[in-house]
């Protein structure tokens, strides 16, 4: 019986060791995001009796002449501990409504730069037509890993949860055969790149459609370098300033514009 226990055991060691001998991990790529924004339930959010009138209507407009869902897409370069998010340029939120093309979870803001291995990020966000540079520690975010999995684009990946900013709730699926701590936007900080995130609470999402494994040259994964430079306490200063005159939805477009 005991040589039958030593001969599985060596069978076993024997086994793991061959398939990570030839189990392929990607280091270096582009992923190609999709970003799903329930529209017609953002723009409700924000009519209260201040703006009703206004808001009514052009959530009305908007339900008539757009889709339910906004789609936006994105490409996030990474190399090593290096990532670098980037928007794909898309139609204005609105041609007609200023209020509504202007709100953060219907318009992508972000060029994001992450050193995972530093622990630093660097972020050029636009707000009213207006560059911040903003260099700050990486986000931290409360993370509790799950048995839950599902296979995205390709990849098998296990469901996390999360807290962000106190109180945000997230929704995270990451693979561990892209050995990269990183995500989409500031997301991060599990054992494996993040190909799906969601923010149940803030009807969006963001979820890969495509990796491409490549070797990036290497001047792909550089920082932004425009903008008015700052941390994050500034740009929530400056933030506030901005949209002083946005009425009581300012305080909500300042939390979205730090997602």
């Amino acid at each position: 019986m005991k040589k039958t226990i030593i001969l599985f055991a060596v069978l076993a060691s024997f086994t793991t060791s061959l398939w990570a001998q030839h189990a392929h991990f990607t280091r270096s790529g582009t992923i190609e995001y999709e970003r799903k924004t329930n529209a017609w339930v953002v723009i409700g959010k924000e009519i209260n009796k201040d703006n009703e009138a206004f808001m009514t209507s052009a959530l009305d407009n908007y339900k008539k002449t757009k889709p339910q869902f906004r789609v936006l897409k994105s490409t996030l370069s990474f190399s090593g501990s290096k990532t670098l998010f980037t928007p794909t340029e898309s139609e204005p939120a609105s041609n007609n409504v200023f209020i509504i093309s202007i709100m953060p979870l219907l318009t992508q803001n972000n060029i994001i730069y992450n050193d995972l291995n530093k622990g630093q990020t660097i972020a050029q966000k636009m707000v009213l037509g207006d560059a911040f540079l903003i260099t700050d520690s990486t986000r931290k975010i409360k993370w509790k890993i799950t048995d839950d999995t599902r296979d995205i684009a390709g990849y098998h990946c296990r469901r996390a949860n999360g807290i962000m900013l106190d109180s945000i709730y997230v929704v995270a699926f990451y693979t561990t055969q892209i050995p990269v701590p990183g995500g989409p936007e500031s997301f991060n900080g599990l054992p494996g790149m993040i190909l799906g995130v969601a923010l149940p609470h803030e009807n969006v999402s963001w979820f890969a459609t495509k990796v491409n494994d490549t070797t990036l040259p290497g001047n792909t994964v550089v920082p932004p370098k425009k903008g008015k430079k700052t941390d994050n306490k500034g740009f929530v200063l400056d933030l506030r300033t901005a949209l002083k005159d946005q009425g009581p939805i300012a305080a909500d477009f300042v939390r979205q514009f730090l997602f």
